[in-house]
């Protein structure tokens, strides 16, 4: 809206057009060759100088934002009116600030000419004794960029056409020299942002170096017995392509091992090898471990975090206890497997991977997906190409060279030096029916070298956490043998298997592993029998 009065005299009128005009050929040609840490300074100088030749008693910028709502303010006003600092804020004039924000100048040659829907604006003239004003905007690109406002206090004034033209000029090259300054300030937030994201990047790579494990040979698979040979054969087959392979085996029997084995084999051997035990990952989080996310995606998201599968492109993801994952990740892991893409949390932008997937389970997989735990699809996607690893127990004769291989693996750590097995120590590790498979028999040898002072193994007192068993009942199996001693140890420790004197500590295992081979076992307390059997 424009409220102007009549004109001032000619005599005035030209000299004051004459010296805006220098004022404006002057801070053109001062801000064109300013440093941007200098134009700070010089907004201020120009703002000084430009209410002393206008005449102003306040001469104020005020700085609009990308939405169009005042950013800053800063300001000059006259010493000799004594008029303490001024306010132009969205909450001090409403009115001014929406017009100036629309790219529409405002001139009032006497306050009281102010619109009525401009009363917040009229109360603060009268407040500050503003008895004539204009304001004329900036805009780059169509956007608003800062409006120059003057006030005159000790008289009335006429904004005649030419001197509101040369305040518009003054203010475009303020705004100018603004956005010169908030360009470079955007500039340092993105190198700042990229110096962030390398550290990020930085981050990734040590948690890389600390989560890949790389094993130059395959010495760490023992053994050559007959079931050990025929998945080392079905390795050596599926090892040169890219197939998905999916590790069948108990707990214990060496599947990580395995998994390591068929990515240094490969072409892939030179890139990454990453590791995901899906059972150990809560399941609020392991869509994030899996696929990344981007900053922002969920409350605590600070940064933005590569996915595991992201950080394994052009290599190996081994995906441990994989009937363990839950089955809206299980939708997004089958798109991996079919379309070799996916988008990180909070994101919309598909990502392309080459990765080689390499599954493994101790879970019957074929119930699960039966019961409608385990998406088919998934499962049939998986087992493209199925390895069994066989359980200790089923290659016996392999458990000599394991004990020999753990006792030279660990003697130098431990301080031993083991020269000597007894036949009978041999005997008793072959007669275990090891459901725990070969990290049982490691745990157990390294329980004996400590336990052993000189240079012949001497088997802890307790094995499995009771006496050796070197030869069955009559009639008996070794399951069976197993099960008495475990029901014998839970009866005296009152079937506790947590708390003090628990049954799991005397038996020298953790509680969910004496869990597992109770269920396994058949293990039923005595009152849960009758229970059963009424």
């Amino acid at each position: 809206m424009a409220l102007a009065a009549a004109s001032s005299p000619q005599s005035f009128l030209e000299d004051q057009l004459h010296r805006c005009a220098s004022l404006v050929m002057q801070l053109s040609s001062q801000f064109s060759r300013l440093n941007v840490e200098q134009i700070g300074p010089a907004i201020a100088g120009a703002l000084e100088e430009l209410g002393r030749t206008s005449g102003a008693d306040h001469c104020c910028l005020i700085e609009f934002d990308d939405t169009g709502l005042v950013r800053a303010q800063r300001a000059w006003s006259n010493a000799a009116i004594q008029a303490p600092p001024i306010e132009l804020t969205a909450h001090a004039v409403p009115w001014l600030v929406h017009q100036l924000s629309l790219n529409e100048p405002v001139i009032v040659a006497h306050a009281e000419d102010l619109p009525f829907a401009a009363t917040q604006d009229r109360a603060h003239s009268r407040t500050f004794g503003i008895r004539s004003s204009l304001a004329v905007p900036a805009a780059i690109a169509g956007r608003v960029v800062c409006a120059l406002w003057l006030g005159c206090v000790r008289h009335t004034r006429e904004w005649s056409t030419p001197v509101v033209e040369r305040m518009r000029l003054v203010a475009e090259i303020l705004a100018t020299a603004l956005q010169r300054s908030r360009n470079h300030s955007a500039l340092e937030a993105n190198h700042a942002e990229i110096n962030r994201l390398n550290a990020c990047a930085s981050g990734d790579n040590v948690y890389l170096r600390e989560e890949i494990k790389t094993y130059q040979d395959f010495d760490e698979i023992i053994g050559d017995g007959a079931p050990l040979r025929l998945a080392l054969d079905r390795l050596s087959q599926v090892a040169p392509v890219s197939s998905t392979v999916l590790l069948l085996g108990e707990t214990g029997t060496g599947k990580e091992l395995f998994a390591h084995a068929l990515h240094e084999r490969s072409p892939r051997r030179g890139r990454a090898f990453i590791r995901v035990n899906c059972a150990a990952l809560p399941p609020t989080l392991i869509e994030s471990e899996l696929f990344g996310h981007e900053k922002g995606a969920f409350t605590g998201a600070v940064t933005l975090r590569q996915g595991r599968f992201e950080l394994a492109d052009g290599g190996t993801i081994f995906l441990d206890e994989i009937g363990d994952l839950p089955p809206e990740v299980q939708v997004k892991l089958l798109r991996v497997l079919q379309e070799r893409e996916f988008e990180r949390l909070g994101s919309s932008r598909t990502r392309m991977v080459d990765v080689r997937v390499i599954a493994a389970t101790n879970r019957d997989l074929e119930s699960a997906v039966g019961e409608g735990r385990f998406r088919m699809d998934l499962y049939y996607r998986l087992s493209v190409y199925p390895i069994c690893l066989p359980a200790l127990r089923d290659r016996r004769e392999d458990i000599p060279d394991l004990v020999w291989f753990f006792i030279h693996r660990r003697q130098r750590a431990l301080g031993r030096r083991i020269v000597h097995i007894p036949q009978s120590v041999m005997t008793a590790l072959q007669a275990q029916a090891w459901p725990g498979n070969i990290r049982e028999l490691q745990n157990v040898i390294e329980r004996a070298m400590i336990h052993s002072s000189g240079e012949t193994l001497q088997l802890d007192e307790a094995l499995d956490g009771g006496p050796i068993a070197t030869a069955s009942p009559a009639g008996g199996t070794l399951e069976a043998v197993q099960r008495a001693h475990i029901q014998s140890v839970l009866r005296e420790c009152g079937w506790r298997i947590n708390g003090k004197r628990n049954a799991a500590e005397r038996l020298g295992l953790h509680p969910n592993t004496l869990r597992f081979r109770i269920h396994k076992l058949g293990i039923v307390r005595p009152v849960e029998a009758r229970r059963q059997a009424s």
